[in-house]
C-alpha cells in the first residue's frame, strides 16, 4: 500500500501544479520495473501536449520533489501526452469526447440493447445519460454502461 500512498501524495502536488500551465492531468504511474522504480506522468490540453509541455512539468515537478521529498528512493521520472489511446478516467472525458470512437471494458458482463452478454464494448460515445455512458457498437446495437462498472475505457485510433 506505500506505492498507493505515493501516488495519492504526488497527485496532491501535481493537480496544482499542471493546472498552472494550463494542462490537465489524466494518469499517474507509480511503479517497479525491473530493478527501479519508474513514476510516470500523463498530461494533457486541448489540442494536444508539446514536448515544451511535458519539459516544463518535469523541470518543476522535479523541483518540488525536491523540497517535498514524498517518493522514497531512487526512481526515474517520465512525462508524457496520453497518446492517441488516451484513457478516459472521469464522467468529463466522457462528455468531452462524445463523437470519438472508445473501448470501454467493464468489471463484469453487461448486456447491450440486443440482449448480448459481453464485458468489452467498441463503439461511437454518443453521451452521458446522468453516470450512465451511451454507445452506438460497431456491430449495430447500442449499449448503455453505467459509469460505476467501467474497469478501464480509453479512445481508440479511427482510421
Amino acid at each position: 500500500m506505500i506505492q498507493g500512498n505515493v501516488v495519492t501524495k504526488i497527485e496532491s502536488l501535481l493537480v496544482p501544479l499542471v493546472a498552472s500551465l494550463d494542462l490537465e492531468l489524466v494518469e499517474i504511474e507509480y511503479k517497479s520495473e525491473g530493478r527501479q522504480m519508474i513514476l510516470r506522468i500523463f498530461i494533457d490540453k486541448e489540442g494536444g501536449v508539446t514536448l515544451d509541455d511535458c519539459a516544463a512539468v518535469s523541470k518543476e515537478f522535479s523541483a518540488l520533489l525536491d523540497v517535498e521529498d514524498v517518493i522514497p528512493g531512487k526512481f526515474t521520472l517520465e512525462v508524457s501526452s496520453p497518446g492517441l489511446n488516451r484513457p478516459l478516467k472521469s464522467l468529463s472525458d466522457y462528455d468531452r469526447y462524445t463523437g470519438k470512437l472508445v473501448k470501454i471494458k467493464t468489471f463484469a458482463a453487461l448486456a447491450d440493447d440486443s440482449g448480448k452478454l459481453r464485458k468489452t464494448f467498441l463503439g461511437t460515445l454518443l453521451g452521458l445519460d446522468g453516470d450512465v455512458i451511451n454507445l452506438k457498437l460497431q456491430e449495430g446495437p447500442a449499449a448503455s454502461i453505467p459509469f460505476s462498472a467501467v474497469a478501464k475505457a480509453n479512445l481508440e485510433f479511427e482510421m
